[in-house]
Formats: C-alpha cells, sequence, structure tokens
C-alpha cells in the first residue's frame, strides 16, 4: 500500500487559489522532492500531507499508522538558554538516552549527546533536527527546506546523510528543496510544482523537460551531470566514513 496518496488536490486562501489538481503519490522506501519557485505551493502541499492546512477540494489518504519524522526549515532557540541536545530531543517525548544517541549517530553526528544547542553550527543543527525526527523509526522522513541557509558543500553532505538514512532504515523521504544542483542527484523522482504539477519523473527527465527549463532555465543539466558523476564514483570507503561521521568537526 502506498504511504500517501494525493488526489486532485486544490488548497485556497481565501480568494487566492495556492494550489490545483495536485496527484502524488508516495511509495515505500522512495526519495521524492517538490521543487518550485517561490510562491508555487510547495509548503502548502507539505502542510496538506500532515493536516496542518485542510485542502478545498480533492483528498490526501495516509496509510493507516504512518509514522511520520519532520525537519523543519528553520528553528529559533533561545541562544541565552542552556539547553543540551540531549535535552533538546527529550522535550516532547521521554525517550531513552540510547534511542536518542541512536538517533545522532543515524543523522551523522555521534558525538553531540552533551552539547549545548547555542553552540552547534548550522550544518550541526540541522543534523539534530534530522535525529529528532529520527527517534520514533519513521515510515517516512519530510523535509521543508532543510538546508536552508547551508552553504552547497553543506547541503550537499546533508542529501547524502538522508540517503543513508533512507539505505540504513528503509524509510520514504518526501522533501522540499531549493538546491536544484545537488536534490537532483538525491532523489528517485523529482515533482515541479507551480501551483499545479507542471512535470514529474526521474531527475534526468524532469532536467530536461520543457516546462522545468521555462522555471529554472536549462543550467542544471550539466550540473547534474557532473554531481552525478562525483557522487557515482568519488566514494570509497574512506569517504563514506568521513560522510557519516566527520561533518561536524568539518562545519
Amino acid at each position: 500500500m502506498s504511504l500517501i496518496s494525493v488526489r486532485n488536490l486544490g488548497v485556497d486562501y481565501g480568494a487566492h487559489r495556492v494550489l490545483r489538481d495536485v496527484d502524488l503519490v508516495l511509495e515505500p522506501g522512495e526519495i521524492v522532492t517538490i521543487v518550485g519557485p517561490n510562491g508555487s505551493g510547495k509548503t502548502s502541499l507539505l502542510r496538506a500531507i500532515i493536516g496542518a492546512t485542510k485542502p478545498t477540494s480533492g483528498s490526501v489518504t495516509r496509510k493507516p499508522g504512518l509514522k511520520i519524522g519532520y525537519v523543519p526549515q528553520r528553528l529559533h532557540i533561545d541562544p541565552t538558554l542552556p539547553i543540551t541536545v540531549e535535552r533538546f530531543m527529550r522535550l516532547t517525548d521521554r525517550v531513552p538516552r540510547e534511542a536518542c544517541q541512536a538517533a545522532l549517530d543515524a543523522a551523522g553526528v555521534p558525538t553531540l549527546l552533551k552539547q549545548q544547542m547555542s553552540h552547534l553550527s548550522g550544518g550541526q543543527f540541522q543534523r539534530v533536527l534530522l535525529a529528532r525526527a529520527l527517534i520514533n523509526k519513521p515510515d517516512i522522513l519530510l523535509l521543508d527546506e532543510a538546508t536552508q541557509g547551508l552553504d552547497q558543500p553543506g547541503s550537499a553532505a546533508f542529501y547524502q546523510q538522508i540517503e543513508a538514512v533512507r539505505q540504513d532504515t528503509g524509510c520514504a523521504v518526501l522533501m522540499i528543496s531549493h538546491d536544484l544542483h545537488v536534490v537532483m542527484s538525491a532523489s528517485d523522482r523529482v515533482i515541479c510544482l507551480n501551483g499545479h504539477v507542471c512535470c514529474e519523473g526521474a531527475p534526468a527527465v524532469v532536467a530536461s523537460a520543457p516546462e522545468y527549463r521555462a522555471l529554472f532555465g536549462s543550467g542544471t543539466g550539466g550540473a547534474l551531470a557532473l554531481y552525478r558523476h562525483d557522487h557515482d564514483h568519488g566514494h570509497d570507503h574512506d569517504h563514506d566514513h568521513h560522510s557519516k561521521h566527520s561533518h561536524e568537526a568539518a562545519e
């Protein structure tokens, strides 16, 4: 059974139609990325999927018992608040310390348990948000521009960690991203949204679609090919180990 099925979805805010006739199906274990210009309805679609926004028309069907992990675009914590990573991860659910540590391991930041949240770099902070989303072993991760504010190497490292999580846990991933070059290589399927679904399919197919190029231009294709080459052929064992466990030192 599909994890999530969206059929003929429409979302209005007052007289303004944000989404119309959107269809989307997410299957177990796949990574799907939604791209689109500002104001295209990406976040509204994500909010409708999790039940935070009520559709004007159409339907959203979630698999019974579906467990969702959510990684927000940003989260502000008062820098004067003395709170450790462990305490932050246990604020709403008193999970065991072992579960917190296992989630940090999965997010690629195994040594941060006792660190103060205010001392984390931007990349480390996002990894902690990812770890918090992983604590309850979700069936699907939802990420809303989770690499906002990170540079391209930081974004690439984060998406490589998402792929590692998918491989290790089998969870599906649905994410919104602005980083076209990196995200194309990190996805099984890409959905180009601009109030409706302009085009969708495998990354290389979408990158060459006229509808996609009308929104984003034609430069991504070459960058996609270059990144795929690096991504596919540049990962020896030592590099994999580094990418999973050493970014916290580098960021």
